[in-house]
């Protein structure tokens, strides 16, 4: 069982936020990063996995041989489709609970969940191949794809260090210039996390992460760009707090390289998202020093993400239908945020468990 370390420690936060914001309307979602800035824990949460990807692949006295990295990346991939279609099926079945324990059948609207019922042969054969995702359960089916195209950045790596940013980055301007995205089926529409622009978010973390790459010679700057990422959150900060978005008929063409747009993740949330690793990085040290219980416990937390946040998702959605039952008050809000977070701390703490018992 590794220690506590910079990336999970940050993967616990961005979960706790990912929950927080997946039950609209709390209180407390008013308080976290998506209010006070232009990106947010989605961001955070990919950049970190091809962060912890480029460590898989460096922390080693010997490389990696390329059909071990491919084998385990799509195993990897194989784990996560199958934990998206666990939890989008409990999520609809605990949505019909919902509706017939409440005597409501509008909860069966909720989220994009309606196909499954109106149109059950249709959509469960979207569900398996993605292109049916409820709503607040899409973001596993971006990490499938991200996951199943890694040994792509990792071969391009080993050809040329500058290849899989440059790849990358050529992608991403072509998706933005045309809006291309993958489209949703039997309900018609497009993907909420549009694989072919956020696979740059996720080759950023690879690419930083690597101490010879060709972002290295940054490091050599530490100073500098502390101060180019507090500018960049105090702006973010600003934006979000005046709640100032773009207007779509006041920029140019292609629009979406002007807009704030997440499903494309526009360059000017890549840029907020790059100020905050830059103003922040470091920052879990502090933490383990001043608050060792709060990094302890995040790092437990990111330690288990793919669990706890499967466990979050289906709790936020309960959490859903609990406050339309009983309303929406500081005494119910902060009850559904404690049980989350009581949630997320039992699920992580009960796989580490059983990881020590095999160990044993």
């Amino acid at each position: 069982m590794r220690g506590p370390n910079e990336i999970d420690f940050w993967r616990g936060f961005a979960l706790l936020t990912i929950f927080v914001d997946h039950v609209p309307g709390l209180i407390y979602e008013n308080y976290t990063m998506r209010h006070f800035g232009i990106s947010d824990a989605a961001e955070l949460f990919v950049f970190l996995a091809g962060w912890s990807m480029r460590l898989l692949m460096g922390n080693r006295k010997e490389p990696l041989t390329l059909p071990s990295i491919i084998m385990r990346l799509e195993t990897r991939a194989l784990t996560i489709f199958f934990a998206q279609l666990i939890i989008t099926q409990m999520a609809l079945a605990l949505t019909a609970a919902g509706a017939i324990w409440l005597e409501n059948p509008l909860f069966l609207e909720w989220n994009n969940a309606s196909a499954a019922f109106e149109a059950p042969i249709e959509t469960q054969v979207g569900i398996v191949i993605l292109s049916h995702q409820m709503g607040f359960f899409d973001i596993l089916p971006l990490y499938v794809v991200l996951i199943a195209g890694a040994p792509l950045c990792v071969i391009s790596d080993r050809i040329w260090k500058w290849l899989p940013l440059i790849l990358s980055v050529t992608l991403y301007a072509a998706i933005l210039t045309t809006g291309v995205n993958l489209p949703t089926w039997p309900v018609e529409g497009r993907w909420y996390f549009n694989p072919f622009a956020w696979q740059l978010v996720f080759v950023l973390g690879y690419v930083l992460a690597d101490p010879k790459g060709p972002m290295a010679p940054l490091r050599r700057h530490k100073t500098a760009l502390r101060w180019l990422g507090l500018a960049g959150v105090v702006a973010g900060v600003i934006i979000g707090v005046a709640d100032y978005s773009p207007d779509p008929l006041a920029v140019p063409d292609p629009k979406l390289f002007f807009m704030f747009d997440k499903t494309f993740v526009t360059p000017a949330r890549i840029c907020h998202l790059l100020a905050l690793v830059a103003l922040f990085n470091g920052a879990f040290y502090y933490a383990e020093d001043w608050m060792r219980p709060l990094s302890r416990f995040l790092s437990m937390l990111g330690r288990n993400s793919l669990h706890v946040f499967c466990i979050g998702s289906l709790f936020a959605l309960a959490s859903q239908f609990g406050r339309f039952v009983l309303g929406g008050s500081i005494l119910v809000d902060t009850m559904v945020l404690l049980m989350g977070i009581l949630t997320m701390a039992v699920t992580a703490w009960v796989v580490e468990w059983r990881v020590r018992s095999r160990a044993s």
